[in-house]
């Protein structure tokens, strides 16, 4: 089904209210961007499930910002199916990450992602990083 432009920007706004915070190291606003049941998956960084998962997931991230390791996730190419409550996006991954003042390349990948709109909000409900090559994150 074609998403009406209120879900296309809802959509969006979630890819990007979430990337944005995993960078600044906000582990609220990641934790409220996925269902009460949401799960992730990266092969950066293993599996987590649950609320309790998403804040130990999160929380791993917070520290390495603290530690000043900085993150910049680029996300382009965002396509999306709405079915009623549920949805599929996927977008492309572009990962930048400075440590001890030099910058990196990570590889590139993409997101695969299922979605649930709860309470007029659309959140992840499954997270999927698909990396095109393996890349050890610093201190994580």
């Amino acid at each position: 089904m074609t998403p009406s432009i209120e879900d296309r920007f809802g959509i969006n706004d979630l890819f990007v209210r979430y990337a944005t915070a995993l960078d600044a190291g906000d582990v609220e606003t990641i934790v409220g961007c996925f269902t009460e049941d949401g799960a992730l998956e990266s092969p950066a960084v293993g599996k987590y499930a649950g609320r309790d998962g998403i804040r130990a997931f999160s929380e791993r991230f917070a520290a390495m910002h603290r530690r000043g390791v900085q993150l910049r996730h680029v996300l382009s190419n965002l396509a999306m199916t709405v079915t009623g409550e549920t949805a599929r996006a996927t977008c492309y991954l572009t990962n930048i990450i400075t440590v001890d003042g030099k910058s990196q390349m990570m590889p590139p990948g993409r997101y695969e992602c299922d979605l649930r709109r709860v309470d007029g909000e659309w959140l992840f409900q499954n997270r999927l990083v698909i990396l095109d090559a393996e890349f050890p994150l610093p201190g994580i």
